[in-house]
């Protein structure tokens, strides 16, 4: 429940003073022990707290789930594992999982998709983390259209796609190898191109470092770059961009 909520309820005697007191005392987190949940982040970034799987304990994650949900009527859990998705579900029947996105989703509520983010994969290697991106920047509420394989080995694979990439509001490119495709499309298009380089690629690509600074290198304008297989953060900077574009009095 948010400050506005809270507020309209206590206005409309559906929830005592008292009642409100106790849950105005979570903000702005409520602490677990283990973990402090940040119930306010809404209020303060437009999105509430996403939950980081990997290195969680089950029986933490659990908990985490439960608090946020308590609040929210959409959680999102990334880089989770199978294991821990199973071990949430035994306890939230109504979450559900995308096991190449390692995404858990619980989503009480549909809201409108409005825009378009265009998210591009190199290779069908990237796409996992693309999908990470896809996923998440459509949990945010942004339209996302996918076009993947159009890495440069097959440069016209691009070119053949880049009108319908070009009406996107902002563009996700997601590559590993050398990292070429970021830059390529930023010097084929005027709106901002975020780079997300993968750990994808043969021993000299040292885990996504290459293709790291070959975007960092790159001398098209308008290039953004997030860290490797990052494809979380750059759906969030996608989705902000999006949303200040599309949505009315924003900026």
């Amino acid at each position: 429940m948010d400050i506005r909520e809270l507020l309209v309820k206590v206005k409309n005697n559906e929830i005592s003073i008292d009642e409100a007191q106790k849950a105005l005392k979570k903000l702005p987190y409520e602490d677990m022990g283990f973990a402090k949940i940040d119930h306010h982040r809404k209020e303060r970034q437009g999105h509430s707290e996403v939950i980081y799987c990997e290195g969680k304990s089950r029986e933490h994650l659990r908990e985490i789930f439960k608090a946020l949900i308590k609040e929210n009527k959409r959680v999102l859990g990334t880089r989770a594992d199978e294991e821990q998705y199973l071990y949430v579900k035994e306890h939230i029947p109504e979450v559900v999982y995308d096991r190449s996105a390692r995404l858990i989703k619980y989503i009480g509520e549909d809201i409108a998709q409005i825009g378009n983010i265009a998210v591009c994969a190199a290779g069908t290697a990237d796409i996992p983390v693309a999908e990470e991106a896809a996923q998440t920047a459509e949990f945010f509420g942004s339209r996302v259209t996918r076009v993947y394989d159009i890495g440069i080995a097959g440069i016209h694979r691009l070119f053949a796609n880049i009108d319908i990439i070009n009406k996107a509001s902002c563009i996700i490119a997601v590559a590993g190898m050398e990292g070429a495709l970021p830059g390529i499309i930023a010097g084929l298009t005027d709106k901002p191109v975020i780079a997300v380089p993968t750990s994808v690629g043969y021993g000299s690509n040292f885990g996504g470092l290459s293709a790291l600074l070959t975007m960092l290198n790159s001398c098209a304008n308008g290039v953004t770059v997030v860290n490797i297989d990052n494809g979380y953060g750059a759906a969030y900077t996608a989705d902000v961009i999006n949303k200040l574009i599309n949505e009315k009095g924003k900026c």
